[in-house]
């Protein structure tokens, strides 16, 4: 199995991971995953990432603001974390909009503001942006063409192909999660996006391949088993083409 495979999104600080974290990491790294980007939502989850990136090297921390969070003075408080650990970060996530929870014409408005807050800083400091988009895929594609994003992940991305096309026209990639397993619309996305797109995730400790069930980073090569029989390759044709995806747009890790 080609030992470079990267979950490029993944909550290991998650409570869910208290009691056998290492026993995870340990079962991810036997099923051929090289490393675990560690996305957060809090400020809180930006400090432990980076504590467990010390302690477990195969973690890769990552600091965002959850997009369901309105709040412009935690978005400023996050910004200035992720200035300050620039070089112990890999990337600013997960941000984005979630139009899934957030209904209200004002308050979608501050959480367009915020994004556009996190793409700037992304231009700034060089990190790429991971983003989450759930019911927003359009708008969420939309506004990063509009502030210049260059460094994109579009993580879990549950809007149709064709409003994902302009972001594959930009250069941006798309993260598959095992719940591709169940997901007729991920499968879709998948058919129609190019490999040269695609990035794989486990989204730990959801979107398993099983609803309700924990999902955790040794289920990342489901992902490449369902890219690649859709897309009709072998499995190590995908997970070749994923790796070299991820360097793309993280570089060696």
């Amino acid at each position: 199995m080609n030992r470079q495979l990267v979950d490029t999104h993944a909550h290991i600080c998650d409570p869910a991971f208290d009691r056998d974290r290492p026993a995870v990491l340990d079962r991810a790294r036997a099923a051929g995953v090289a490393a675990v980007l560690a996305v957060g939502e809090t400020l809180d989850d930006a400090h432990r990432n980076v504590e467990l990136a010390r302690s477990h090297p195969m973690v890769l921390p990552a600091a965002g603001l959850y997009p369901t969070h309105l709040d412009t003075d935690q978005a400023g408080a996050m910004a200035e974390f992720i200035r300050v650990n620039r070089a112990q970060l890999v990337a600013i996530g997960e941000v984005g909009l979630d139009y899934w929870v957030v209904k209200e014409d004002a308050h979608k408005e501050l959480q367009r503001e915020i994004f556009r807050g996190f793409i700037r800083l992304s231009r700034e400091t060089g990190l790429p942006l991971n983003v989450h988009s759930r019911s927003a895929g359009r708008h969420a594609v939309a506004l990063l063409l509009e502030d210049s994003a260059v460094r994109v992940q579009l993580h879990a991305f549950d809007g149709k192909a064709s409003a994902a096309l302009p972001a594959v026209e930009a250069g941006y990639f798309f993260s598959i999660p095992p719940s591709i397993l169940r997901s007729r619309q991920k499968q879709k996305l998948v058919k129609q996006l190019p490999l040269s797109s695609l990035l794989v995730e486990t989204d730990s400790p959801v979107l398993g391949p099983e609803p309700q069930v924990r999902n955790e980073p040794a289920n990342l090569y489901r992902s490449v088993e369902a890219i690649a029989r859709i897309k009709g390759i072998a499995f190590e044709a995908v997970a070749e083409a994923v790796s070299e995806n991820t360097r793309r747009l993280y570089g060696e890790q």
